[in-house]
């Protein structure tokens, strides 16, 4: 059978593995989806509502996955609705191909309806930008982009004018999938030396430990084992060693723990292992502590710390010819000290898994989640306090998976993400958790749930209200403006979808919405949770943070003569002190 274009595409994407493809058909990538028609044994089209959720879906996929997803859209007003799921992507470092429409070639630079110059619009979010000038370049184009994407970690754009994918093609183009490998690099023999020197001679190691270790946790986990060493995850990386692990000191920064900030202090030896960590005023002070990184990407070394020894290796690689070079372990006394922090905090955080409130406690919502969802769950996880809540009340075991959108932090990505879950293990059962302000800017994509019979559980944190900028605001000092949201009955609208809706007031009402939710195996199910507008302060409440809540509690006296509403009084002595 004669090949054309958009069946020599397909082809390439089957070559690397594309199992489905997010998107919306239209006049200007039309030529493409029938490609992917009659190849659709081969790969799945998945309809979504909204281009910035089949964006953010593919985005999630690779997170999840490690490996290419792809999204497409007609030109012009669709492509640009992918822009923010690109992004997303881009700054997670996630494999992914765009492949956007374009009018035909004739009309190219006339100014025709829809056109819009996408290869400029698109050049900061890209890696990889092309436009496809001839039908005979289009597999091949394809293939390069593939290759880029995966090589760079990042979003290759490719835009088709609607014709080239139509015209025929005289010879099959073999593509360069089978060929392709990005070799592991090892460190260099005096780098492991110089490291291991350093190692010895630290009274107080800590371990960071980012998402670009996710391919070395078994090294990892042996290395703060053998050596006795306690480790902060960064959140991206939450759950590549389970949080409940004896070492473990959770997060840093403000959605992290108490005993992390204070570890963070006290350390003398930094080891920073696959990660770009970007919140420095929570790392040592420069000069306080002495500092290994081992980082693949060359241009993360010493971005966010100096280090003493920078290893430009594979995380697995790295780590596994340290542990074989003559380290010795640590004395253990600044481990036990951290758990000792640690088993404080942790105390602290048990009373607030047990609140039984109305409307319901995040925290004992969080924890309710931990309890009863299986141990190969996928939690895919909204921007706002569903973070804070779930950086702490929601322990991630290493079976499970984890993915949000860590350096972009967009709103709307929870339910895109357990689409991707689920399209990608259909086996695995996907949570989205998001708040209500976020929910409300992807809601139309619950019925692309609906449609594919993703039983996913959503999780709606609804208590009428962007809660974090309400604390963003008072923090910075400011009195809260224009954080108030009109109540909506989000399970009616999931009922509406054809999905499956619950509403939930009281702890009580939402485990008994959470146990039935879990047994629904054929149709989404959304739980609208009435929660309370608990404040989620930082594990340390330093002195900007401070003084910016102090200067918000006198505005509000000096406009409303009253006492501002604020978190108990021993949360904040704890967290301060």
């Amino acid at each position: 059978m004669s090949q054309n274009g958009a069946d020599e595409l397909v082809d390439v994407l089957t070559d690397w593995g594309v199992k489905h493809v997010y998107g919306l058909p239209g006049d200007s990538i039309d030529t493409t989806v029938d490609g992917l028609r009659k190849q659709q044994d081969k790969i799945k089209f998945i309809q979504i509502r909204h281009e910035e959720v089949g964006a953010l879906a593919a985005a999630a996929e690779a997170k999840l996955t490690g490996k290419l997803s792809v999204c497409l859209s007609i030109g012009g007003p669709g492509a640009i609705h992918m822009l923010n799921g690109l992004y997303d992507a881009k700054m997670d470092h996630a494999p992914m191909l765009a492949l956007l429409g374009q009018v035909k070639s004739n009309f190219l630079n006339t100014g025709y309806f829809q056109e819009v110059n996408t290869p400029k619009l698109f050049d900061d979010v890209a890696v990889y930008n092309r436009e496809i000038k001839t039908t005979a370049q289009l597999p091949k184009i394809v293939d390069e982009a593939i290759r880029m994407a995966y090589a760079k970690k990042g979003v290759a754009v490719l835009t088709i004018p609607d014709d080239l994918p139509d015209e025929p093609l005289k010879n099959e183009y073999h593509s360069s999938a089978k060929e392709f490998n990005v070799p592991e690099s090892v460190a260099p023999a005096d780098q492991v030396q110089a490291a291991v020197k350093l190692l010895n001679s630290a009274q107080k190691p800590i371990v960071l430990i980012g998402k670009g270790a996710r391919d070395a946790h078994k090294q990892v986990k042996q290395f703060v084992e053998t050596y006795q060493i306690p480790f902060i995850q960064t959140l991206p990386a939450k759950g590549i060693i389970a949080d409940d692990h004896p070492n473990s000191l959770g997060n840093v920064g403000k959605l992290g723990t108490k005993a992390a900030y204070e570890a963070m202090k006290e350390t003398d030896m930094l080891i920073m292992i696959g990660t770009n960590y970007p919140y420095v005023p929570f790392l040592p002070k420069p000069g306080k502590a002495k500092c290994v990184q081992i980082e693949l990407n060359p241009l993360n070394l010493n971005r966010r710390y100096p280090a003493d020894v920078a290893i430009n290796a594979d995380a697995g690689k790295a780590v596994s010819q340290i542990l074989a070079s003559g380290l010795k372990p640590s004395d253990g006394k600044f481990l036990k000290a951290c758990q000792e922090s640690m088993a404080n905090w942790n105390k602290w955080m048990h009373g607030k898994r047990a609140l039984d409130s109305e409307p319901i406690a995040p925290e004992s919502l969080f924890d309710y989640v931990h309890q009863t969802a299986p141990d190969n769950t996928i939690f895919s996880i909204d921007v706002g306090t569903a973070t804070s809540w779930s950086a702490r009340f929601l322990p991630i075991s290493e079976n499970q998976q984890f993915v949000i959108s860590a350096n972009l932090g967009t709103m709307g990505c929870a339910l895109p993400g357990a689409l991707a879950a689920k399209a990608a293990s259909p086996d695995r059962p996907a949570i989205a958790i998001n708040g209500d302000g976020a929910f409300a800017m992807v809601m139309q994509d619950f019925a692309t749930a609906v449609k594919y019979h993703f039983p996913i559980i959503d999780i709606v944190l609804n208590n009428q209200k962007f809660d974090f900028i309400e604390y963003e605001q008072q923090e910075a000092g400011q009195l809260n403006y224009q954080i108030d949201l009109k109540d909506m009955d989000y399970a009616k609208f999931a009922d509406a979808c054809g999905g499956v809706g619950i509403t939930a007031k009281s702890n009580r009402e939402f485990r008994s919405a959470l146990d039935r939710a879990y047994k629904i195996t054929d149709r989404p199910v959304l739980i609208n949770a009435y929660v309370a507008d608990n404040a989620p302060l930082p594990g340390k409440i330093v002195n900007s943070e401070a003084a910016g809540y102090m200067s918000y509690g006198l505005q509000y006296v000096s406009e409303k003569h009253k006492l501002p509403e604020l978190p108990p009084l021993k949360d904040i002595m704890r967290q301060f002190f």
